[in-house]
Parts: structure tokens; sequence; C-alpha cells
């Protein structure tokens, strides 16, 4: 797949706007004031699909004649909505959508995706964007996003909108921000938009998310607002009213791109030089521990004692954190490496105890 830069205008790329259309009064108050704060690509959500069945979702395609009359009002504005089905993609094609998104729910199911792909074929004028499936699946998305340049869609783009979890976590959707790295990795020039309202759930978390997107070089935000959050019919928590979101937005600092000059770059190298050295001397550390890892795997295998030991785990797992705040390192991040590290050595013993 050969992804090419499409997105040429100003950046980052912010794409605004209630996450329903509501009722006529509250789409075209709440674009009225998101373009007299200088906002100019709107969303708004036409179908929501919803985990339970009675939440609210969306008030389907009355909410076209509302978008058209806001277009109207604002001729230079784009319109961007959420497609789940063939019959979506016909709906927002014969109302004049300009974007479309394939939200989470859609990526995760194949067939799905390939519906909607084949809605579009020939579509080569409206920009198709792709939000990551809910599980941390890189293969889905990346599959996702095939399916549609399988079709000539010219103006693919991804939207990193964070991964559902059992997890405790401040987020609604944890980022897993190595997933959409990996992603950028794999095609550099594919337009990568983040999600922050998905991923915080709260709007106390959006300016700390969008701020990290910016910082990683995203090529734009989709981000929620309404003209009274509050009282928003789905997902009041995550939105700004669009005076708020323009003064998020204004202190939100955007990083350069390539080193300023050569003394600092070669600065810049000299530290990594040495941070080379240190990931040297880390993996030879793993490497021994691990050594030691199958060494006790021999010696249970010789004993017929049970790979997985509860005490020995529980014990692990409550002194590393605390020997890392010593060190000035966060828990949570050590904890997540040793759980790492015990899945690996649980596959190792694995394997020994199946030799013959």
């Amino acid at each position: 797949m050969k992804i090419k830069n499409w997105y040429s205008d100003k950046k980052p790329w912010i794409i605004t706007g209630p996450c329903s259309a509501e009722t006529e009064d509250q789409l075209l108050d709440t674009v009225t004031q998101l373009v007299d704060n200088g906002f100019d690509t709107i969303r708004a959500g036409v179908w929501k699909p919803r985990t339970r069945p009675n939440s609210f979702e969306g008030v389907g395609e009355i909410a076209f004649p509302w978008i058209k009359k806001a277009k109207e009002k604002f001729p230079h504005i784009q319109f961007a909505i959420e497609v789940a089905s063939a019959e979506h993609v016909e709906l927002a094609l014969k109302n004049d959508i300009d974007i479309l998104w394939v939200g989470a729910r859609t990526t995760v199911n194949p067939f799905n995706v390939q519906e909607i792909a084949d809605a579009v074929r020939g579509v080569e004028d409206k920009p198709i964007l792709i939000k990551n499936p809910i599980n941390p699946d890189l293969a889905l998305w990346m599959g996702a996003l095939e399916r549609f340049d399988a079709v000539g869609i010219k103006k693919l783009g991804a939207i990193h909108r964070g991964f559902s979890t059992y997890q405790e976590s401040i987020y609604r959707n944890i980022p897993l921000w190595q997933i959409p790295i990996e992603l950028k990795s794999n095609f550099p020039d594919l337009l990568l938009i983040n999600d922050p309202s998905h991923i915080a759930g709260k709007r106390e978390l959006l300016f700390e998310i969008a701020q990290k997107a910016m910082d990683l070089q995203y090529d734009g935000l989709i981000i929620e607002s309404h003209r009274s959050p509050n009282e928003a019919w789905s997902d009041a928590a995550q939105q700004l009213t669009p005076k708020a979101l323009k003064e998020m937005l204004d202190s939100i600092k955007i990083r350069e791109k390539s080193f300023p000059n050569k003394d600092f770059k070669n600065e810049l190298e000299g530290i990594r030089d040495q941070i080379d050295e240190t990931d040297k001397e880390l993996l030879e550390v793993l490497s021994r521990r691990l050594e030691l890892v199958k060494k006790i795997g021999q010696y249970k295998k010789e004993k017929n004692v049970a790979i997985f030991q509860l005490d020995r785990w529980n014990k692990i797992i409550e002194n590393r954190p605390v020997w890392a705040k010593k060190l000035h390192l966060d828990a949570d991040f050590i904890k997540s490496i040793y759980q790492d590290i015990h899945d690996e050595s649980i596959r190792i013993q694995t394997e020994i105890y199946n030799e013959e």
C-alpha cells in the first residue's frame, strides 16, 4: 500500500463539533460559535453506535437538513460524520457530506469495513478517515486502511482514539501511543489525527493529550465541542464550549519538526549515543535474567513443580515498584515492565517443560 501525503493546508488540522447533532437549534448555534472562533471543519454524529441499546443513538437522517442549513450559512465550512454501513455512505454522499470517518466499533469488523469500502469505490474527492479498532490490534487497523486503498481512495487518514481496556485507568480509552507510532512508521505519509475526546473521557485531560499528540507530530485533532457541554445528550463530560476549545488550542505548543542548528543536532546526537550504550547494558542485564529463568525452569521441571508460583510473583510485583521509587522511577511503569518480563518467563519455562 502506497499512502501519499494529500493534506497540504494549515496544520494542525482541527476537526471539531458536537458529539451528536441533537436539534436544529443546538447544531446551528454550536456551528456558529465554532466559526466565530475560527474553526471551519465541523464534526457531528448523525448515527451514534452505542454500547447499550437504551442510550441516545443519534437522530439519524433528519439531521441532514440541519447540516445543509449550516453549510448554506457558512459556505466555507466542511462537515464530517461517522458512517457504519453502506446505507450510511449512500445517505452521506447524497447529502453532500465532505468527510467520512469509520468508527472504532466498525473498524473491528472486516466485513463491515469491506462493505463501506465498496460503497465509496470511485469517490476520490472526499477524505476517508479510519479510527483504530477498539482493541489494540495494529494489523486490524492497517487492514482497514488497505481495504480502502484497494478500492482507490486517495485521501486516506487514520484517527487514533485510544483502546478499550479492563485495566484501571484515568483515561476512558488508554492511548497506547506506541501503536499509532508504529502505524506511522509503516506509512510515513499517512495523515494521522488524534482524538483527545475519546481517549480522555473528561475535559480536564484534553489539553494533556492534545499537547502530547502535537509533540509526537500528529497532523491534527478531532475534538468534541458543544454550546452547552453539560447539557449534551451524549459524552457530556468530554466536550468543551467553542470558546474554551479555542483557548485550550491557543495554549498548545507546536514543536519544530527539525533541528534549529547544527550545534543543537550534534549535542542531541551525543546524548543519543549515551542512550544507545545504556540500552546495550539493559539488554545484557535482561539476557542474564532470562538465563536465570531458564535455570529455574529446568529445576522446577526436575522437581515436578508448577511453573507459576503465586507467592513469588506477588513478592516481585510488590517490591520492584518500591525499589523503583527509590530510584525516582514511576512505579506503574516498572510494574508494567515486570508484567511483560513475567509473561516472557512463563513462555520460556513452558518451552522447557515441553521439551522431550
